[in-house]
């Protein structure tokens, strides 16, 4: 059964606003071992290394936990689940208030996200992530903290410029795992809480890694004209013959763009829109009696989403 623009949209909403990985980023070539050279010990000031323990044990360790997620809107209850199975990643969140709703994603361990191709094409390695984000987001950090009775450090990301976020990161530091994530806009008003209240001990991962290369997606027939500085083109993986969907992040912020095919005159009325935390921006174009319905969405400032949103243009 083909996937309609609804449950795109709305799966990428929750996972964006419910995210399991502080960092998402892609490795440059093949490379083994990668959880089991996972430090434990404390990153000593470190930020790169600090980094570079919540990439690796955002994938090698396998846990259960509970969390609250607060918002201007509600407070969720959520159990958030990570297991790996031969070299394969499940992770799944499930709200506990209200309407039943659970959220799952797959992927390989060590298959990320996160990519700026270089000249030659090649992904660049941690060191260039930090080096992208410290270009938009000055970074601190403060290891004297304590999250959900755990030892932990502080990242704190402060963009340059009101067009992003900042983002606060608790990292625990026995593990490297995300206890807790705040997002601020520009005026210091925290905009959602993410928090793990309790986690149970988490195993790390002991079965070979394989990073690969990722797989060539189809790439859809328009683009936005305008996009924020720092803002790069990011893979994506199509469920059926055509694509449908752009996505691009800043090394923190990720905006997905959607853009559907309608018979006639969209059902959503255009304008932004909210769900949680995330931006909803909703715009249509139409070329004699072809109708698109164009959805992007983001935790980024709402004005900015839908400047990018009415940029689209068809090839």
């Amino acid at each position: 059964m083909m996937v309609t623009w609804r449950n795109r949209w709305m799966a990428s909403a929750a996972l964006l606003s419910i995210s399991l990985l502080p960092l998402q980023l892609y490795a440059q070539t093949d490379e083994r071992g990668m959880c089991a050279d996972v430090p434990s010990e404390n990153a000593s000031g470190n930020v790169q290394v600090w980094l570079e323990r919540s990439l690796q044990a955002s994938h090698c360790y396998t846990f259960q936990a509970r969390a609250v997620a607060i918002n201007a809107i509600d407070v969720r209850t959520l159990a958030l689940s990570h297991r790996i199975q031969d070299g394969v990643r499940q992770q799944v969140v499930q709200q506990l208030d209200g309407p039943s709703v659970s959220v799952e994603r797959r992927s390989r361990v060590g298959q990320l996200a996160w990519s700026e191709k270089s000249e030659n094409g090649a992904f660049p390695s941690l060191e260039g992530w930090v080096d992208h984000a410290s270009q938009f987001y000055d970074i601190s950090l403060d290891e004297d903290v304590r999250v959900a009775g755990r030892e932990a450090a502080t990242l704190r990301f402060e963009p340059h410029d009101q067009q992003r976020y900042t983002h606060e990161w608790w990292l625990d530091n026995a593990t490297g795992l995300l206890l807790k994530h705040v997002l601020s806009d520009s005026t210091g008003r925290i905009l959602e809480t993410f928090q793990i209240t309790q986690l149970n001990e988490p195993e790390r991962y002991t079965g070979e890694v394989v990073i690969d290369a990722l797989p060539v997606s189809t790439e859809p027939a328009w683009q936005p004209s305008w996009l924020p500085e720092g803002f790069v083109a990011q893979p994506t993986f199509s469920q059926d013959d055509e694509a449908h969907q752009r996505l691009y992040s800043d090394g923190l912020a990720t905006i997905s763009i959607f853009a559907e095919p309608q018979a006639g005159p969209q059902e959503l009325n255009r304008g932004v829109h909210q769900i949680g935390v995330s931006s909803i921006a909703v715009d249509e174009y139409a070329e004699g009696e072809q109708y698109w319905q164009l959805v992007g969405i983001g935790e980024v400032p709402p004005s900015m989403l839908q400047r990018i949103v009415q940029s689209v243009e068809f090839d």
